[in-house]
């Protein structure tokens, strides 16, 4: 007995052809580029205001506490801004820069509220919340040692670029197959 099956056309397969079309994709891609390119550029802009307020800061009457919060304020900022570039770069986000921006955040908020008005458990909670978050940059740093010298994030940004560029164009159109 013979059996030839003939393609069968159906609604979705044109539809299901250009969701799987790497133009899509590329697209999709671009466009959160440029979300993040948006972001630079605003947090470049906030930065150079804060600049210009912490040196009003400076002036007589000197609030050292607020010039130390402007000063930690402006280094979690470059270092979110760094975030971000290396986001653009690489389509990735780096573990040690979040954790970092972290753990600047948390002492800002305890240097600037002063750890004595702060209440204990407040205390506690971001002593362990740092406790971990230095726990992860242990670790992150001693990783690559454990896989022999091959740092993850690096080969996680290399495969992205190989495939960027190993990507055939996938046609608009898949082969029909016969069955005899």
């Amino acid at each position: 007995m013979h059996h030839s099956s003939l393609p069968t056309s159906s609604p979705t397969a044109p539809t299901a052809s250009w969701l799987n079309s790497g133009r899509v994709v590329r697209l999709l891609e671009m466009v959160q580029d440029l979300i993040v390119i948006s972001l630079c550029i605003g947090l470049f802009s906030f930065m150079v205001m804060q600049i210009r307020e912490m040196v009003l800061s400076l002036l007589p009457p000197l609030d050292f506490q607020n010039v130390t919060s402007d000063i930690l304020f402006l280094l979690i900022m470059v270092e979110l801004f760094r975030l971000l570039v290396i986001y653009l770069q690489e389509h990735r986000v780096s573990i040690g820069v979040a954790v970092e921006v972290s753990i600047v955040s948390v002492l800002r908020e305890i240097i600037v509220r002063g750890v004595l008005e702060t209440p204990w458990s407040q205390v506690m909670a971001s002593c362990a919340f740092l406790l971990v978050l230095g726990v992860l940059l242990i670790i992150r740093v001693w990783i690559p040692p454990t896989f022999e010298g091959i740092d993850p994030e690096q080969q996680i940004s290399r495969r992205h670029r190989q495939r960027q560029v190993d990507t055939p164009e996938i046609p608009d159109t898949m082969p029909v197959h016969y069955v005899d």
